[in-house]
């Protein structure tokens, strides 16, 4: 499940083709060279009902064009950027814009399809690639061959109330960091009083699903065999993430009565402030700052608890290249991804000028760097400009240099929905065979892998 799903929003040494043509020099990247004037459709525009974030986009456009101006830039705008309905039909038609809009669940299938062009002779002129998350950039790899490049990437942490912790007289400075200290720190705050909740989780919507596979990779956990052919999370991880939340919900009592939530439940009751902690990216904190009356102030973000896992589940989304597009096209377009979407200072990293909208800055995502020169340089900025208290998030920044990001596994949304049976019957039925609720969705997640072509 992308961020998308959830409603999100929107962490010096680049290479100095592209910068230094932004600053008006007369050093001209590869692909300017030619002179020649070149147009390139680009998919994912800002639509005109999201006004700041358009205007920005607008003015990146005439800012990158002032410095190359033999590249035109259109922007195509949909809301949202991928339309499920009509996605495949454009990759198969070859009608997709020269640049276009990804999810990182359809990379691998986009180029098994040869959808996508291969764009590896070109991207060793984009400085930016030096420092890049090697597992983020991993995603648009087949083999040595690469097919686009990174916009956004989250993984999943532990979101919490810092305001309810402290009433609880838990410190919000330290949350938990096992499950165990997760489950001592719900049955504190469901102990405030009734109303609230110390830990809530998903259990319909394929949301349950969901969640089951962050916590099913944090416990070092797969959700596929290697060859993705098979269902593996009837494991003894698998167990644990079950077992884990059978006893918060009936031995804890920690995690209310009401069950099979689904994404705005949780949501809301975060919003309301009697939720303790659920898991979620970082941008939940803003989405429940925006549309569900909560503050920023009030929460914090840590890692998903890891009980000897290094993996988090992930999500993100970049571009890709038509792959009718011509070199000159693929060259320009690469140029603009990198002014617009990898640049510290530029395009979607300009915090100066999302700060001047009255746009949220501080949120650590997304995070395509980790701690490289260049990822440092975009921190540095986030925190300079920051709108929000960013130090709320520093548990969650500390721990990204020891976890990996992994994917959702193929047939994702079948999958969760499969899973979503065991999430729910633990949350249910105090009497919930977790061993034949794992077996019986064994069963119906290899037919469904069966049919993965």
């Amino acid at each position: 499940m992308t961020t998308t799903r959830r409603g999100l929003s929107l962490l010096l040494v680049m290479g100095l083709g592209l910068v230094a043509a932004s600053c008006g020099t007369d050093k001209k990247p590869a692909g300017d060279s030619a002179g020649g004037q070149v147009t390139i459709t680009v998919g994912c525009e800002p639509p005109k009902s999201n006004p700041k974030e358009r205007e920005a986009w607008e003015a990146d456009v005439a800012a990158f064009q002032k410095a190359h101006p033999n590249i035109t830039v259109q922007g195509k705008d949909a809301f949202p950027c991928i339309n499920p309905d009509t996605f495949q039909a454009k990759l198969a038609g070859g009608t997709q814009e020269d640049v276009f809009y990804v999810y990182y669940t359809d990379v691998r299938k986009i180029i098994e399809k040869k959808q996508a062009a291969d764009i590896s002779q070109y991207v060793g002129s984009l400085g930016a690639m030096k420092d890049l998350r090697p597992d983020v950039m991993g995603v648009f790899k087949d083999g040595d061959k690469t097919y686009g490049l990174p916009r956004n990437n989250y993984n999943m942490g532990l979101v919490y109330n810092r305001k309810l912790f402290t009433q609880a007289g838990l410190d919000p400075a330290n949350p938990p960091t096992t499950w165990d200290e997760v489950r001592a720190a719900a049955k504190k705050i469901a102990a405030l009083g009734p109303g609230y909740v110390g830990y809530g989780e998903y259990s319909a919507g394929n949301t349950g699903g969901w969640h089951f596979a962050a916590e099913l990779y944090a416990r070092g956990g797969s959700m596929v065999s290697d060859d993705g052919k098979t269902a593996a999370f009837n494991s003894d991880a698998g167990k644990a993430v079950l077992e884990n939340l059978k006893r918060m919900r009936w031995d804890d009592n920690s995690m209310g009565s009401k069950q099979l939530l689904q994404w705005a439940d949780l949501m809301r009751m975060m919003g309301g402030g009697k939720l303790g902690m659920m898991i979620g990216a970082p941008d939940v904190v803003q989405s429940v700052n925006n549309d569900f009356k909560g503050k920023f102030e009030d929460y914090g973000v840590t890692a998903l608890p890891e009980s000897g896992g290094q993996s988090s589940l992930s999500g993100g989304d970049g571009y890709m290249f038509n792959p009718k597009a011509s070199p000159e096209k693929i060259k320009a377009g690469l140029q603009w991804l990198e002014f617009h979407e990898l640049t510290p200072g530029e395009g979607q990293f300009n915090y100066a000028r999302a700060k001047e909208q009255g746009r949220p800055v501080g949120l650590p995502i997304p995070d395509l760097y980790g701690d490289s020169a260049t990822g440092n340089k975009i921190n540095a900025l986030r925190k300079q400009y920051a709108t929000v208290p960013i130090d709320n998030f520093t548990p969650y920044v500390e721990a990204q240099a020891k976890i990996t990001n992994k994917l959702e596994p193929p047939k994702a949304q079948e999958l969760y929905a499969v899973l979503d049976v065991a999430m729910s019957a633990v949350l249910t039925r105090k009497d919930a065979d977790i061993d034949k609720l794992l077996s019986d969705a064994e069963a119906k997640a290899d037919k469904i892998l069966a049919k993965n072509t």
